[in-house]
């Protein structure tokens, strides 16, 4: 089974707010559709989807001070953000459907939520049963219920991560803008075994971001048993069909 995320600076311009990366999009969609009709070993078990915030969920989030730490008790900010994720997935969905590929939303808001502690939480029932009956779940950066905090956000990253433990995925690709982790002469890392090595080259990201950027990224998944890879969007449908592209995180 594969977890895939679709980051959000692929399927949006995430320098303007609330804008689609229509290209990019499409792109996504055709990899997946052409991988899925003649499946790999590892995507004839499933695929999950999940997809970054990009300027719909980082931008509206970031307007009112919402994060992964910093909560919100302002029903108003719960709706701006969710309904601009929630818009989001549904445009990722119908890109999808309209190539036939078997999508259906799962949204983190109904779903999961953070202990007083911090730690995320998701029950993954639903998610497994509809990889079972032939569905592609597709799930979004969100806000999260959070004891003694209101609410705040959850990354695709930590979506990402916890899927990828519960399902007992496979394999784990991340689709960004970048060919990978990239080292001070912007060249690929091509595998990284510690965060140590590459701590020094994971910068913040140059758009808003609530959620931590590459870094964050490579520390959740240098925590999971499964490999990772991190890619452009060219190699999608590449890493789909088995090829280990971009870096790999072990």
């Amino acid at each position: 089974m594969i977890v895939l995320k679709l980051g959000g600076s692929v399927v949006t311009d995430k320098d303007r707010a609330e804008t689609l990366d229509g290209e990019a999009l499409d792109r996504a969609a055709d990899a997946v559709a052409d991988a899925l009709a003649v499946p790999s070993e590892a995507l004839a078990e499933g695929l999950v989807v999940v997809h970054g915030g990009g300027s719909f969920g980082h931008h509206n989030a970031s307007e009112h001070g919402v994060s992964t730490i910093a909560g919100t008790r302002d029903p108003t900010a719960v709706h701006d953000i969710h309904g601009a994720m929630t818009t989001l997935n549904r445009f990722v969905l119908s890109r999808l459907l309209e190539r036939d590929v078997p999508a259906v939303p799962v949204h983190p808001f109904s779903a999961g939520h953070r202990d007083a502690d911090g730690e995320f939480h998701l029950p993954t029932g639903q998610v497994a049963t509809l990889l079972a009956e032939g569905f592609v779940p597709v799930l979004h950066g969100d806000v999260i219920a959070h004891a003694g905090e209101g609410v705040t956000i959850v990354s695709g990253d930590e979506l990402v991560a916890e899927l990828a433990r519960a399902l007992e995925a496979d394999r784990i690709g991340l689709c960004s803008t970048v060919p990978g982790v990239l080292d001070a002469d912007d060249r690929v890392v091509e595998r990284i075994e510690s965060y140590g090595t590459v701590a020094d080259v994971l910068g913040e990201s140059e758009s808003t971001d609530v959620t931590g950027g590459m870094a964050a990224k490579v520390r959740a998944l240098l925590e999971l048993e499964a490999d990772a890879s991190i890619f452009g969007l060219e190699e999608l449908e590449g890493f789909l069909e088995g090829a280990e592209p971009g870096t790999t995180i072990e």
